[in-house]
């Protein structure tokens, strides 16, 4: 039996302008898809794999793709921004071949089952949660000609009824699975920022747990890991970097939503690093209140290159809106302190557009911004997708009409009486932006690191073929 994966592309209708790509991060090889394709293979079945957006395929091209492979089983790895996009070669691929079963997993799937298998008739299966030990389950009853009843965590069609399994239990020992296969995929994946390459060596990314325990309203993390964060041992990390560093990666992407949370863990893998002078170079995300010198400055010893903090408002009343539970003195100091300990690249996330939250309050946040000692912002303006708390207020107090948003999620400012109008926004979002990158403070500042730091000499020399690229991208906003 043969399971091909799909990552879609993100969906064209509801991509962001152009210019905000000059203020995203691009995307890393995507992991889950990759565990899932690993166990499959592992179980005795034929694997293949495509990242749509990477290998920069057309939905006629990604259709193609499946022809040519022919599976009996096709699965897709989807969220909000690209379930459509996963629906349009579901349907054309079913046409062709009515006999191949279409799954669907990831975010989108789970807290959107039942309103995909109603909408979209080329959708056998929706994958609910965590999907491991559901696709190797699914599979077998497939084989076998069972019933997809006795297979948890499963939303499926029988003649026009839909049936829900109920929820399987979360993996409670991550040490258990296999390290994914990254050649599945078959392509070199870069880290990228305005259209420079940052990861210049080989690079891959890598997760050291799942799920997270805080409660932020606008992250469906926590409903889909159901509020539990899991760890795998530090030793069993060191066994996946050794056999990484033995195919030639050099440079990583810890994809955790919650890295920071325990620093002693983290300064035990730090340790362990050092002790077998591992030469790596990675990057993290993480929470302002989590960030301690003395932690920082072991990831840094270690090989941490680039940081990226969750800063998100300048307002407390807005930080509390979105349950954050942080303080703008905190990222203050989470930067300063990144900047202390030798962080060579310290980037910060910001969300404005909430509910309520004033002019005033959005310009505080971009100005806060540029009193940072930040090396790149990013600026989101605030979107409820299906699985958040924001979501749900909004569409219990009557503002979101779920059955018009489910696939796209919803631009707050944009369906919200009580937010400042898009339109303005994005006006400040982008002024703002561009006198980030032209204070002489900061260019000045960006000089002085790049004599200091190895690593952002490397980057330099690793992009100066592509200037002319990140030139045309960078004008978008300069």
């Amino acid at each position: 039996m043969k399971f091909s994966f799909i990552n879609p592309s993100p969906d064209e209708k509801i991509k962001p302008p152009e210019k905000w790509k000059t203020i995203s991060y691009s995307a890393t090889p995507p992991i889950g898809l990759l565990y899932l394709g690993t166990v499959s293979r592992n179980e005795g079945l034929e694997v293949s794999m495509l990242d749509q957006a990477v290998k920069g395929f057309s939905v006629e091209q990604a259709v193609k793709w499946v022809r040519k492979e022919d599976p009996d089983l096709l699965g897709f790895s989807t969220v909000t921004g690209s379930g459509q996009t996963a629906a349009e070669i579901a349907m054309q691929v079913k046409k062709e071949n009515p006999s191949i079963m279409i799954i669907f997993g990831g975010y989108h799937a789970t807290f959107n089952a039942e309103r995909l298998l109603k909408k979209y008739s080329c959708i056998d299966v929706a994958v609910r949660g965590e999907g491991e030990c559901t696709v190797m389950e699914l599979a077998k009853c497939v084989e076998k000609g069972q019933d997809l009843e006795n297979v948890r965590g499963v939303t499926f069609r029988r003649k026009d009824k839909i049936i829900s399994t109920p929820d399987r239990p979360l993996i409670e020992k991550l040490d258990s699975l296999p390290f994914p296969v990254r050649e599945l995929l078959g392509v070199e994946y870069h880290f990228t920022v305005a259209g420079a390459n940052i990861a210049t060596r080989k690079f891959t990314s890598i997760i050291s747990s799942r799920g997270c325990a805080y409660r932020c309203r606008f992250c469906a993390c926590r409903r889909m890991a159901r509020g539990i964060w899991r760890t795998r041992s530090v030793e069993n990390i060191m066994e996946e970097l050794r056999l990484l560093v033995s195919e030639g990666y050099r440079q990583f992407m810890f994809a955790d939503d919650s890295f920071t949370v325990n620093p002693k863990r983290v300064a035990e893998f730090c340790q362990m690093i050092r002790k077998e002078r591992m030469d790596i170079e990675w990057i993290f995300e993480g929470r302002v209140d989590r960030c301690s010198y003395d932690m920082l400055r072991e990831t840094v010893k270690a090989g941490c290159r680039i940081i990226l903090f969750g800063i998100e408002s300048a307002n407390q009343k807005v930080l509390d809106y979105y349950n954050k539970q942080i303080t703008p003195e905190q990222s203050r100091h989470a930067v300063e302190t990144a900047r202390k300990a030798g962080v060579d690249v310290v980037c910060g996330s910001f969300i404005v557009g909430a509910p309520n939250e004033t002019k005033t309050e959005v310009e505080n946040t971009l100005k806060f911004a540029q009193q940072l000692a930040l090396d790149i912002p990013q600026f989101n303006i605030l979107t409820a997708f299906p699985g958040t708390d924001i979501w749900q207020e909004l569409k219990v107090k009557g503002i979101l009409n779920e059955d018009q948003y489910w696939e796209t999620g919803a631009v707050v400012s944009q369906i919200s009486p009580a937010t400042l109008p898009y339109e303005e926004i994005d006006r400040i979002v982008q002024d703002y932006f561009r006198s980030f990158f032209l204070r002489p403070r900061y260019l000045f500042k960006q000089t002085m690191r790049l004599l200091k730091s190895s690593y952002r000499s490397s980057v330099v020399l690793n992009n100066l073929s592509r200037v002319g690229s990140i030139s045309e991208r960078l004008r978008y906003v300069l």
